[in-house]
């Protein structure tokens, strides 16, 4: 497929841009500078459907209170090696940073701990956690859910019950060696995806939507309804479902997220949907954070990466093809794109400036 028009931003362009935007939304200058790092390192990955185009609907949900600026998440309860925080439905780029390092840190003295997050805003995407706590040497597992969303129909049915719910593993780097990730949607795409699509971006899969009468489809407006260019993208106003990967696999894992995401948490399944709040969405999220050497793995990091050489050895079934291991792909994009800079959708870019001109910021 040819590659789709766009517009290139470098990376340090790109960041004074998306900063200078929350910050005359609302955020302090700390709070602003976060959040761009974060969406702008989903781009910088390749997972385009949680970076900048993020922006219009975060500045959005802010203006309308679903979204808090400056918070900091309450601690419910805790211990040596657990805790369960409530994010206030501050930025989730802010609320994920806390309690990945609360996680590091007891897991840290106690080899193992457990961190129940709830009602934090959008936590974007979840391999940057993962990433944080394998700077630190530590293995992570995440569990994700939106609570008062529904976007993704279970195996056999057309109406929505769950949200995208993903799910990560993260595995720490040995000495050069790229550290390992696995980070996906258990829906058969992320809703960022067909919000990219909706945006002149790559089209996504066949067959990743479901229409009410059950026929399968590629088209957005199956999920946000009817479309303009700059339109806001709610797939509140969209007759019908994404699909979940896998089939009944994909569906199973996706209830589970939302199990011990949302109602383990304390933060609520993804449904059913409460008209008293108005639409507002939350993120639970259940993490794991292990420290291998607490349990006598000390050569886990460099035995874990010589597997991965070992699957990478594996003959391509295609000609010339690279087999590769989880986050290879992610860390090939994050070179490519600091280099070269940060392609985006030019109906992306367009709502970019159109948010940054009604806040008075300049982009050149």
């Amino acid at each position: 497929m040819a590659d789709l028009p766009s517009h290139i931003i470098a990376v340090a362009d790109l960041t004074r841009v998306i900063t200078d935007i929350f910050d005359k939304a609302g955020c302090d200058r700390a709070e602003a500078a976060r959040i761009a790092t974060h969406l702008i390192s989903a781009n910088l990955t390749g997972h385009d459907s949680h970076g900048v185009i993020r922006t219009p609907r975060y500045v959005s949900w802010l203006a309308e209170g679903k979204l808090v600026a400056g918070q900091t998440p309450e601690v419910i309860t805790e211990s040596a090696t657990h805790a369960v925080l409530d994010g206030r439905y501050g930025f989730g780029q802010t609320i994920g940073e806390i309690a990945t390092d609360l996680g590091i840190s007891k897991a840290k003295a106690a080899g193992l701990s457990m961190i129940a997050l709830r009602h934090a805003g959008h936590i974007g995407r979840i391999g940057g956690w993962a990433e944080r706590a394998a700077a630190q040497g530590l293995i992570s597992i995440h569990f994700v859910n939106v609570a008062q969303s529904v976007l993704v129909a279970p195996f056999g049915a057309v109406d929505r019950r769950f949200g995208t719910n993903p799910v990560c593993i993260g595995i720490p780097a040995a000495g050069d060696e790229p550290m390992l990730l696995l980070d996906f949607a258990t829906s058969l795409v992320a809703e960022g995806k067909v919000l990219v699509a909706s945006n002149g971006g790559k089209p996504i899969p066949e067959g990743s939507l479901v229409a009410p009468d059950g026929s399968l489809s590629t088209d957005p407006e199956v999920l946000y309804g009817p479309l303009t260019p700059t339109s806001p993208r709610n797939p509140a106003n969209g007759p019908g479902a994404l699909r979940a990967f896998g089939e009944h696999k994909g569906s199973g894992l996706a209830f589970m997220c939302d199990v011990l995401a949302g109602v383990l948490t304390g933060g609520g399944a993804s449904g059913p949907l409460d008209p008293a709040l108005d639409g507002r969405v939350s993120n639970g999220m259940l993490s794991i954070y292990i420290d291998a050497a607490h349990f006598g793995a000390t050569h886990f990091a460099r035995e874990a990466a010589a597997y991965a050489a070992w699957v990478r050895e594996a003959a391509p079934a295609e000609h010339g093809a690279d087999v590769l291991a989880p986050g290879d792909r992610e860390a090939r994009m994050r070179t490519e794109r600091l280099r070269d800079g940060i392609p985006l959708q030019l109906d992306t870019w367009a709502a970019i400036c159109a948010v940054a001109e009604t806040l008075g910021v300049a982009i050149t």
